[in-house]
């Protein structure tokens, strides 16, 4: 039995950067669940389970179109100071949510401070960077209904 679009899956993972560091791990807490082809997950996780028979580990590289995307320079801005609250100063280096003229919330990452105002990027943290998932199948909850 091999996973495959439509199905719900349970599955652990261990995602680590372009030096081999983990960044993150679902071993640390719980395995996620999710069903291929809903796009719940970035593409290349998606394309990683399709295909993998239960109880399955294995190793995928992810370029970044296939994860959080390319890094785009228009994505970084100064945030002016006047339209901060007075007791606004984060520390450079995190991430904190803003809001859109249009409302919508986004998390963005505090790279510099000037003398107007905040360096801020809104690309995901890992946008332009080749991931390294390894992979383990643990279930597959349901299974698509073949026509």
């Amino acid at each position: 039995m091999e996973a495959k679009k439509g199905d719900r899956v349970k599955v652990h993972y261990t995602l680590k950067d372009s030096n081999g560091e983990v960044v993150e791990s679902s071993r640390d807490t719980a395995p996620i669940e999710f069903t291929i082809g809903e796009s719940k997950v970035i593409p290349g996780f998606e394309k990683g389970i399709t295909g993998m028979a239960l109880n399955e580990k294995k190793t995928v590289k992810i370029p970044p179109e296939d994860g959080y995307g390319n890094h785009i320079k228009d994505k970084i801005f100064e945030f002016s100071r006047k339209n901060a609250p007075g007791d606004f100063d984060p520390r450079i280096g995190s991430t904190i949510q803003m809001h859109r003229p249009d409302g919508k919330a986004v998390v963005v990452t505090v790279l510099g401070k000037t003398e107007t105002g905040y360096i801020m990027d809104a690309n995901h943290p890992l946008a332009g960077k080749e991931l390294t998932f390894d992979l383990e199948l643990l279930e597959i909850l349901s299974k698509k209904k073949d026509s």
